[in-house]
Parts: structure tokens; sequence; C-alpha cells
């Protein structure tokens, strides 16, 4: 049963905000007050019509108990029609009703980190990326290298990246965790199926007042970049090495020429890093919680397998096989993973809600 308090809370807040966006506020004002209404608009457009979903319904049941005989035959097959969508109306009410995951609108930073399997693992962890890259680009988002490790023959050892767009984390904090790939690896001559894997790890980025960081909690080192083999990149001290004394969380950035964009993006991954500690830190004291979650964010946790042979994408969390792993990893086939996976994540946090009631 939808709770018609809380309903009638929310169309209240909605009114209370327009009539005072209406009026005269200082910009930060009206900014904070805006936010505010994105946020609850779809809820009240949702509400807004399931209230008058059952207006109409009893509105067409006394009509379909008149006199008139045509009328109340025509009221009833209207009626019909209606009443089969309420149960759908209600559910969609439901989610939106969840409790918000607050770093859900947030821009993320993206983590692949090649695993076990040696070059084949550097290569597939520069398909995942690319696959990332071309989906943000699909969402008509934004995705910056912020630092990047080549692989010997190609792909990356390690690549991290922002990914900039409304509701980022909130279609991408799934893909945390280990994929694994099978395949016949290009370097391999006999044929044989191998076995790679790469990490990957998705990170909500904190708008700076999100989270403060002291600046004695910081040791700065500068050094000389290196490139592969070790030798000099740079002939200057540009590289930055930022260690955070209270955690021991340590970030490294190197790509840029200027010691200034080297500090400042190892800042933004520092950031994110210390951001993510503290919610798994929430995460871990609401441990009830972790039973309703599709997957926990650990990075530890197998997800999902690309099967090559087989043309095959398979999601162990909710036991999904997509037989398109090339549009899968084109980017423009994940949305369909993805949304499954939100999905699942809605019902089961749907039903922890009806056990709690």
């Amino acid at each position: 049963m939808l709770p018609v308090d809380r309903l009638d809370a929310i169309l209240a807040r909605a009114e209370t905000l327009q009539n005072e966006m209406n009026g005269e506020l200082p910009p930060e004002r009206f900014v904070e007050l805006s936010k505010e209404y994105a946020e609850i608009d779809p809820l009240v457009t949702a509400i807004t019509a399931y209230r008058a979903a059952l207006t109409e319904c009893e509105e067409l049941t006394a009509l379909s108990k008149g006199d008139d005989a045509e009328m109340a035959e025509l009221a009833a097959l209207e009626l019909e029609g209606i009443e089969a969508q309420i149960p759908d109306m209600e559910t969609a009410l439901e989610v939106l009703l969840l409790p918000k995951d607050s770093a859900d609108e947030l821009n993320v930073i993206v983590e692949v980190r090649a695993g076990t399997g040696g070059d084949e693992a550097a290569l597939f962890a520069g398909s995942l990326f690319r696959m990332y890259a071309r989906y943000a680009d699909l969402q008509g988002w934004k995705c910056e290298i912020i630092s990047q490790s080549e692989g010997e023959v190609g792909g990356y050892k390690e690549i991290v990246a922002t990914i900039r767009g409304r509701g980022a984390f909130a279609r991408l904090k799934f893909e945390s965790g280990v994929h694994r790939v099978q395949r016949v690896p290009e370097t391999e001559s006999g044929g044989r199926i191998h076995t790679s894997a790469a990490t990957v790890a998705v990170l909500p980025e904190p708008e700076e007042v999100d989270i403060k960081i002291e600046e004695k909690d910081l040791r700065i080192d500068v050094f000389r970049a290196s490139g592969p083999g070790g030798q000099s990149v740079n002939t200057t001290d540009s590289a930055v090495r930022i260690t955070h004394l209270p955690t021991g969380i340590m970030v490294i950035q190197q790509d840029e020429k200027s010691q200034h964009k080297n500090r400042a993006k190892a800042m933004t991954v520092l950031r994110a890093r210390l951001f993510e500690a503290e919610r798994q830190r929430a995460d871990d004291e609401r441990a009830a919680d972790r039973k309703s979650q599709v997957g926990s964010g650990d990075r530890s946790e197998r997800i999902r397998t690309y099967n090559f042979p087989q043309g095959r994408v398979t999601d162990h969390r909710i036991n999904v096989t997509l037989h398109k792993l090339e549009k899968i990893l084109a980017g423009d086939g994940l949305d369909e993973l993805l949304e499954t996976l939100v999905r699942e994540d809605q019902t089961r946090r749907l039903a922890a809600v009806g056990d709690d009631g």
C-alpha cells in the first residue's frame, strides 16, 4: 500500500519549492532549490498521473453502474483498461520512493587494471575501457583519461579515467569487480582458449564540499616521470605522489608534463578513493542492507565472464547470459545488462522494504 501521507508531503514540498523559486532569491539559493525540485519532479509527475487514474476509475465505476446501458458498457471497457495499468503505476511509484543512493547523480572515476593473464589481460583491460568510453559517448557523457600504463603488446596494465554526466554513477556502479575473459589469445599459435581477468573499480567522484582533506594529512613527493623500461620521459620533477597519512592511501600521477596538473589529477583520484572508503565503512555498518544489493562493490568479486568462442556474456550475480558479446563490448549493448542489474537491485530493495514492513 502506498503511503498516502508521504505522497501528500511530496506534492506539498514541490509546491513550496515552486513558490519560493518564483520569488526574489540569491543565485546560489535558486540553484539549491532547483536541484531539489529536479530530484522530486519525477515523483510529482508519477503521483499526479497515479491519482488521476484513481479518480478516473471512480468516475468510470459510477458510469458503468448507471442507467444508460450503452454508456455503462463503454465505461466498463475503459475501466478495465485503466485498472490494468494501476499495479504498474504503483510499482513505478514504489521504486521512485526507495531511498536514493546519495552518490547516484555524481560523476565517476573508472579504474581498469589487468589481472591474471599477462599480455592477454592487458588487452582485455583495453577492451573493457573502450566499452565504457563508447558507452559514455552514447550517453552524451564526457570521458577523460587521468592516467594510463600501456601493456607491452597493447591494451593497458592500468587506466584511470573520469566519466562525467548526469546519473553516471547510478548506471555504472554495478561494474565494480572482476571481469573474466575466455578466448584464444592473438599471441597464441596453438589455438587453445585462455582465461584471463581484469579488475574494474567505479568510484563516485565527490564534490570538494563532500569530503574535506586537511593539508597536514598529506605527504606530497615529487620526482621525475619515467616511461617503459625506466627511461626518463621528462627532464623536470613533474611526477607527483600524494600519500594520505591517516589512511595510507597513495596516488601517483605522472601523465602530465606539469607538476600542477599532475597534483590536481592526483587529488581528484585521492578524493574519490577517500569518499568510497567512507561509503564502504557506512555500508559495512549497515550489514543487513548488503543482502539487498546486487553487488557489494567488492573488487575481488567475480561478476562477469566474456566468452569469445561462444559469443556470450554472462553476469554471475543475476544469472543472465546474453549472446551479444561484440555488441556489448562496442558499448551499445551494455545498457541491456545495466538495465537488468538496476531492475534486479530495485526488486531486491522493494522486497527488503516489504520484509521490514
